[in-house]
Formats: structure tokens, sequence, C-alpha cells
């Protein structure tokens, strides 16, 4: 399935109880280039969206009253996809060398419409099959969440 146009969006905004709220908003901008993703329409949506949910995850720890806004602007997973023969799959396979995760992102927050920190991230773990990962190998997408995770909590927790 080939997306229709040059901007996919997802957006999630997570609610908190009380007066202010924080949300997190984030767009998958032009998906189709991404420089890795798999190649069914359906495998590549299971990805983005299982991206936006650890997104606003990670945005529930923001204090009320700030919003993140996030643009994913490129993806490349950890691994290679090998083309595989069983159940007509591609099977992906992490050696830990040249193959690390990287994703390209926008992302500005704000709290009462002042922009409190923004930029342009080349979030990436070459090391990612080092030390210990606390989610467990039949977690999807480990490796990029716990980079995200990494990148969260130096650029915006407090």
């Amino acid at each position: 399935m080939k997306f229709k146009s040059s901007l996919y969006a997802i957006v999630a905004v997570v609610t908190f109880a009380g007066a202010a709220h924080a949300s997190v908003t984030v767009k998958f901008i032009d998906p189709d280039k991404y420089g890795d993703m798999p190649f069914a329409a359906s495998d590549k949506k299971d990805v983005m969206d299982d991206l936006q949910k650890h997104f606003e995850k990670l945005g529930a720890a923001l204090p009320a009253g700030q919003d993140l806004k996030i643009d994913v602007l490129d993806i490349d997973l950890a691994g290679r996809v090998e083309p595989g023969t069983r159940a007509m799959r591609d099977l992906r396979i992490m050696r830990g060398s040249a193959d690390w995760p990287v994703i390209k992102l926008r992302y500005s927050l704000e709290s009462n419409g002042k922009v409190l920190k923004s930029g342009d991230e080349h979030v990436a773990d070459q090391n990612y099959m080092m030390g210990f990962n606390h989610y467990n190998s039949g977690e999807s997408l480990r490796y990029e969440k716990q980079m995200l995770d990494r990148w969260f909590k130096k650029t915006l927790a407090h």
C-alpha cells in the first residue's frame, strides 16, 4: 500500500486529569522515503504505531502543561532485512556491526505556546547490542525504544 500524501500523520494526544495537561503529537513525514522500513504496508504501519505509542509513553513523564511535538523524518531500523522464504516473510538480522538503529526527527517542547526546547536530531546507537537492554527479547523495536529512551532522558527529561 502506497501512502497517498507526502505527509502521513499519526497524531496522538495524551491527556491527564486536571486543568493543565501534557500532550504528545507525532507525525511521520513522507514514510515511503524512509531508509529502512518493512516492505509490507501493514508492517510499516505496525512500526509507526509502535513508535507513536512509545513517544506517548515517554511524553507521559513531562510536567503537566507541556506539549511535545515530534516529526519523524527518517527511520533506519536496527539490523538488515534479508529476504526470507519462511511464510513469505522477510527476516531482520542483527549483527551488531554497521547496522545500528537511526531515527531522524524534529521536535519541539512547548508550554503555554512558548517553545522551551526544539531541534533536529539524528538519534543513533552504534553500540545497540552492547550492554543491558531492559526491553525483553520479544519486544518489538527493543533497540530503537532503548535508544529513544536515552535520547529523551538526555534531551527532554528534567
